[in-house]
């Protein structure tokens, strides 16, 4: 069965005239692809065709979304995969972007201050060692069932034949020039000789792109980490005219992906594991999720505005020990267990009321926490993608893949985007006279709000896959999304689509704008919540199991499709 992108049809829920329309679902009971793009999401599905498995088909997408969605992941950049083989637990691996060796806790700092966050990112010291060829590979040799070389092909069919400019990927050429024709290679791309993106429906051709990757396919994964492409990278970023770095050949060539334990709990009933450190995005799921066990959420309903703001307040509790506690497990100490706890959980909880709002909200204090007396400052991210591919045999891949912002650093090597994923580290690697989890250290991978995650029934068997881009409200989607399908007894494509809200710590609550949230902005306001609106930027996906088939969700925000094999 094949079910191409469908447009976005006439439909508001039951529960709200203000919410956004939603994609047709499709329904196939082999295998699916759900991606930010309907032609990545294709390529996956063609390779589930070939009796590729959800690995195969996972990476297929990734490749293809570095082709048709540029600005906001693939090879030059990383990120994190949660594998079920089988409808088995969960299997996470960790291909974070890792700091070059020379890197300090003064990497960002100019004539002894720190640079503005904004600063940072363009140039070559944002630049970390690209992990997803190394995630590929690893997850390939164990679940990949066809050739390495044939996962490139639909990517190589699209960087050489063409692809045409939609008017998101024309949205962020416009909107992000400074970063996307930083390099001479962007500017030919994308841009004509006024400077001006090309327009939407413009076939680009990405040969340089093409050629690389037959090379990759032919050749393997260690000829990205040894030889003329880490040579490349080099030359690029340590000669960039912004912030040159000090990267070597050496720090490219014992990159390592890392096989990291799942973190994994119960709520209400249901078994959700996501991504461990450096991810900070399963351990904030599942506390936000945990906290809000207690309330009958399901009874107050989606059109409530105490149960947003029981969701608020969760948040605001989940994002502070985010902050304080979370960073790179190969480096500092992180209470896990001790942030999973039920019982320090509970206590979490019981700060927690319908009716007021937490005067104050701190970092908790876990069993085994280290004794921390500071508070790191959130970082802001803006780019990422996720997808969702399972298959015939039971597999299920749930992968966010990142170049950090918008095109990344600005900087291209042979086609291809390189991430700024160092400025996921605490520019500052101090706050109130002690050394913050995240700070930059050489070899360090970045804390991340990534959240791939895959959810268990009771029966079980897996009931949904899901993750999403959008920076630090990444988990807030995901959080959102599996308490529609839980508690609110949504389709997944109904809990994807319903409107934000997002509470990373501290006293400020965001609503997306235009949307029955910010109508309800005066009820939050009343029980205490400090509110503003805030602009739809959101990216999800997902992937669920209802009465022995997979159905497909993507964010009706975004030019996301689900494709059925």
């Amino acid at each position: 069965m094949r079910l191409r992108h469908f447009p976005l049809i006439a439909a508001s829920f039951a529960f709200g005239s203000c919410a956004s329309p939603i994609h047709s679902a499709p329904v196939a009971a082999k295998g699916m692809v759900s991606a930010a793009d309907p032609r990545a999401a294709e390529a996956g599905a063609e390779i589930l065709r070939q009796g590729g498995t959800a690995t195969d088909a996972a990476f297929a997408t990734l490749l293809a979304l570095n082709v048709v969605e540029p600005e906001s992941s693939g090879i030059g950049g990383g990120g994190y995969l949660v594998y079920s083989q089988g409808g088995r637990a969960a299997v996470t691996i960790d291909g974070r972007e890792t700091a070059p060796h020379a890197a300090t806790g003064s990497w960002f700092y100019n004539n002894g201050h720190p640079m503005a966050h904004d600063e940072a990112i363009p140039g070559g010291k944002s630049v970390g060692i690209p992990g997803n060829l190394r995630l590929m590979a690893l997850a390939h040799q164990r679940y990949g069932k066809l050739p390495w070389s044939a996962l490139f092909q639909p990517a190589i069919r699209l960087a050489r034949d063409g692809f045409k400019i939609t008017p998101r990927l024309y949205n962020a050429l416009n909107q992000f020039r400074r970063t996307g024709a930083m390099s001479a290679e962007g500017r030919a791309l994308f841009y004509g000789p006024e400077g001006n993106p090309l327009p939407v429906g413009t076939l680009v051709k990405n040969p340089a792109f093409a050629a690389f990757l037959e090379g990759i396919a032919a050749r393997g994964p260690e000829s990205f980490y040894v030889g003329a492409n880490a040579q490349n990278i080099v030359t690029t970023v340590n000669g960039s005219p912004l912030h040159p770095s000090q990267m070597t050949t050496g720090d490219i060539a014992s990159y390592d992906a890392k096989t990291r334990a799942p973190v994994c709990g119960t709520y209400r009933g249901y078994r959700i594991c996501g991504m461990g450190p450096s991810s900070s995005g399963g351990t904030t799921v599942f506390e936000t999720l945990k906290q809000l066990e207690r309330f009958n959420l399901s009874a107050l309903g989606p059109n409530s505005p105490t149960a947003w703001h029981l969701i608020a307040e969760s948040e605001r509790l989940a994002y502070a020990d985010r902050d304080q506690y979370l960073g790179d497990l190969d480096y500092v100490s992180v209470p896990v267990a001790g942030l999973m706890d039920p019982a320090y959980l509970a206590s979490r909880s019981s700060l927690i009321s319908p009716d007021k709002t937490i005067s104050n909200v701190v970092a908790g204090n876990p069993p085994a926490a280290p004794k921390i007396t500071c508070r790191a400052a959130p970082v802001p991210e803006r780019g990422t993608s996720h997808f969702v591919a399972v298959d015939q045999w039971g597999d299920v891949a749930s992968e966010t893949s990142t170049i950090e912002s918008v095109f990344g650093s600005g900087l291209t090597v042979s086609g291809y985007y390189l991430n700024n994923e160092l400025t996921d580290f605490n520019i500052v690697p101090d706050k109130n006279g002690c050394l913050t989890a995240n700070r930059v250290e050489g070899g360090k991978r970045p804390r991340s709000s990534m959240s791939p995650t895959i959810v268990w029934g009771p029966d079980g068997h897996v009931r949904l896959a899901l993750g999403a881009a959008g920076g630090a409200t990444i988990p807030a989607q995901v959080i959102k999304a599996i308490i529609g399908v839980i508690d609110w007894h949504l389709s997944a494509q109904q809990a994807i689509a319903l409107p934000m809200i997002f509470a990373p710590g501290g006293d400020k609550v965001y609503v997306e704008r235009g949307t029955y949230l910010e109508s309800m902005i005066p009820q939050l306001q009343a029980l205490g919540q400090s509110v503003q609106p805030m602009p739809a930027g959101f990216k999800a996906n997902a992937i669920e199991w209802i009465d022995g088939n997979w159905v497909g969700a993507a964010d009706p925000r975004s030019e996301g499709a689900a494709v059925s094999q």
